[in-house]
């Protein structure tokens, strides 16, 4: 495995740009790389008509009916059909940030991760992976409650404006964007960025919790708990306006959004999710359905009508504690490991996937260093599933068996005893 390091600091203030850039390829097939072609601001703009990268020179958007969607792209590929093929040029984001909730040590999640090999795991798939590092976010001394209760506006709205600048940039550029945090409020900024490029995206979110408070229902006042209503344009009569949030536009409609793996919905929450029709599939669901039932009409309700890009946002505790013990508000009853794969298997299987996160991973939550790893582990094989990793192996390219050189030895044995 290669590394090649660059540094670039030709933009100062413009985020990316400033970072160490450490971009990984697998040994043998590296590839010519200028500091130009680098620059997250350097492509082209007519590439990005249509705010589609992952399916940029793709046939026409496909109408489909039914729940087999997953399975008749699957044919489609199979036919010789010209579809949306995955990006193999990975931009990851770290966001170190901890303040859209009270415990410590979320913030330590980047690190973890990488620790637990994400950027070897991601070379060894075929993937180009640019390090950007991590995010700097400045901290806002007296930041005062909201509403005498919602925590950290300003630093969270901040923060997510950073994050948002990052997303946006690292799409642009035609990267897929893992973001790791941090905990769940950064998805303000990388859902927001990730828009900014892709307008028409679809969102799947696999969490134990729907996130959509707002500041006027939420019994913690923790920002974690409610991206998903800064983000909804239904939800923007009834959300005010935070110190700090000035910059955020809702970008998402009631239908771009569907959740899996619920199992800790507060009531207004529930409330929210059955009067604005929003798709969700609790634990009872892939009990009841199954989750290849789930990620069909996942698909259906996201890509029905047409294509598009797919921003993922997982949570790690969306699993079973069993699994991921290592987080700040585990539910039990939660996702298998078998189910957590599959979910990121099929998602990789469209060729839509655009952008990830990966959040919520807390290493001073561990009980023991082997509860820490186990957890960080399991986060980097979700994101990896996420790029081709499958739990037969790893299917990367192989053109040809090898054939001998010479006759083998035990051959010319034979034919001298004859």
């Amino acid at each position: 495995m290669a590394l090649l390091c660059h540094t670039r600091s030709d933009s100062p203030g413009s985020g990316l740009s400033e970072w160490p850039i450490v971009a990984v390829q697998r040994q043998g097939q590296a590839e010519e790389r200028t500091g130009a072609a680098l620059a997250l601001g350097d492509y082209e703009e007519e590439a990005m008509k249509g705010c589609d990268p992952p399916a940029r020179g793709a046939a026409a958007a496909l109408t489909v009916n039914g729940s087999c969607f997953a399975r008749l792209l699957r044919k489609q590929a199979d036919a010789g059909l010209q579809l949306p093929k995955p990006a193999h040029s990975v931009a990851l984001v770290g966001a170190p940030f901890s303040r859209g909730q009270k415990r410590r040590g979320v913030d330590h999640g980047p690190a973890a991760l990488r620790a637990a090999g994400l950027v070897e795991r991601l070379a060894g798939l075929g993937c180009q992976v640019y390090d950007f590092g991590d995010l700097n976010f400045t901290q806002v001394p007296n930041d005062e409650l909201y509403n005498n209760l919602v925590l950290y506006p300003r630093s969270v709205g901040l923060a997510s404006q950073v994050v948002a600048d990052a997303v946006s940039r690292a799409v642009a550029a035609g990267h897929s964007c893992v973001t790791i945090g941090g905990d769940h409020s950064l998805a303000l900024g990388s859902v927001s960025g990730h828009a900014q490029q892709c307008p028409h995206l679809g969102v799947i979110w696999v969490d134990a919790h729907a996130d959509i408070n707002t500041p006027l229902t939420t019994q913690s006042g923790n920002l974690h708990g409610q991206p998903v209503s800064f983000l909804l344009r239904e939800l923007q009569d009834k959300v005010p306006q935070l110190p700090g949030f000035s910059w955020l536009k809702p970008c998402l409609s009631a239908t771009d959004i569907v959740y899996i793996g619920l199992r800790d919905v507060d009531p207004a929450e529930y409330y929210i999710l059955k009067n604005y029709d929003i798709q969700y599939f609790s634990m009872r669901e892939i009990d009841r359905l199954g989750i290849q039932k789930v990620m069909e009409r996942t698909f259906e309700q996201l890509m029905g009508r047409r294509q598009r890009p797919i921003h993922l946002s997982f949570d790690i505790d969306a699993f079973d504690p069993s699994l991921a013990p290592a987080t700040g508000t585990p539910v039990l009853g939660g996702l298998t490991y078998r189910e957590g794969m599959y979910i990121t298997e099929e998602i990789h299987n469209t060729g839509m996937l655009s952008a990830v996160d990966m959040v919520e991973v807390n290493p001073l939550l561990g009980a023991s260093q082997e509860e820490v790893n186990a957890t960080a582990s399991l986060a980097v094989d979700v994101i990896a599933a996420c790029f081709g990793q499958t739990r037969e192996g790893a299917h990367i390219a192989f053109d040809e068996l090898p054939t001998p050189s010479s006759p083998d030895e035990s051959d010319r044995e034979e034919q001298v005893r004859i």
